[in-house]
């Protein structure tokens, strides 16, 4: 294998200094296949021209970095590399298989098969793109051909759920964000999942509520219904604070429902911010004194 790189804009040397911004940033956009060699490594020799021919024949489906561990010891440790050719994938920013040693070109290519978007995920994105464009329509028929050739594609599940969701069938968006399974999509599915219940709940009169708690603090089904009510609102901080004060009260009311309810809105609102983390912590300290 040869030490430089050719003028192809699928294969790029990377190094200590440039490797979070090529590979980590970049896996976000498109995957990155990561092969650590060096020049006195026989089975290196055999393995990086292959991985250079499957990059060109990809054409862009992946991005092949070499990283010569000889004069990037730093990457070399991080990664644990013990022996050489190591291969990583990288996608979306994380850690996505790995394999070590000079496969034949049958388990390369069934690794790239594992790391690269398939068939359906590929429609999910162009769905994306229609929906980008206001391409309403055409984009909920995408993603629902993206899950018929691609059962797996949980993005296509994400995309509708969401086009459910913006016109009211939050039932229907409920039942195919449950689909969703763990991976680099759950995070996102829980959050849309979250604000489909909070607007599913955000009934009730608020005034009335108030009148009624006035006269009984101890009501905690108007006070549940007054947390639904400002939830559905997006008054987030008040419909925490009386479903705080019925988890106070009674942990076990409506099943835990003023928890689960708080957890939702946790899961909305993301994590880092402040008005959750304040909250989490009073929740936390209501359910351990």
């Amino acid at each position: 294998m040869s030490e430089a790189v050719g003028a192809s804009p699928f294969v790029i040397d990377v190094t200590d200094a440039d490797f979070e911004a090529q590979v980590i940033e970049r896996s976000k956009e498109v995957p990155i296949v990561v092969d650590f060699w060096a020049p006195w490594c026989g089975p290196c020799r055999a393995l990086g021209p292959m991985l250079e021919r499957l990059a060109e024949e990809h054409a862009g489906r992946f991005v092949l970095a070499r990283v010569n561990t000889d004069e990037n010891p730093a990457l070399a440790e991080a990664f644990r590399v013990q022996s050489i050719p190591m291969v990583i994938g990288v996608r979306a920013g994380a850690l996505a298989g790995h394999f070590v040693g000079a496969l034949p070109e049958t388990g390369v290519r069934e690794f790239l098969a594992r790391l690269l978007p398939s068939d359906g995920e590929r429609l999910a994105e162009d769905a994306v793109a229609l929906l980008a464009a206001g391409r309403t329509d055409e984009a909920e028929a995408a993603f629902r051909h993206s899950l018929e050739v691609d059962p797996r594609a949980d993005a296509a599940r994400i995309g509708l759920a969401d086009l459910l969701s913006a016109r009211g069938d939050d039932a229907d968006a409920l039942a195919m964000l449950e689909q969703v399974g763990p991976g680099p999509h759950r995070q996102e599915a829980d959050r849309l999942a979250a604000a489909a219940r909070i607007r599913q709940s955000g009934a009730g009169d608020e005034s009335a509520l108030r009148a009624k708690l006035e006269a009984n603090p101890s009501d905690l089904e108007a006070r549940f219904t007054l947390a639904q009510a400002l939830a559905g609102g997006a008054r987030y901080a008040e419909a925490l604070e009386q479903y705080l004060e019925v988890v106070r009260r009674d942990r076990a009311f409506r099943d835990d429902g003023a928890r689960k309810a708080m957890i939702d809105i946790f899961d909305l609102l993301g994590s880092g911010n402040e008005l959750a983390d304040r909250y989490r912590s009073e929740l936390a300290a209501v359910l351990f004194r």
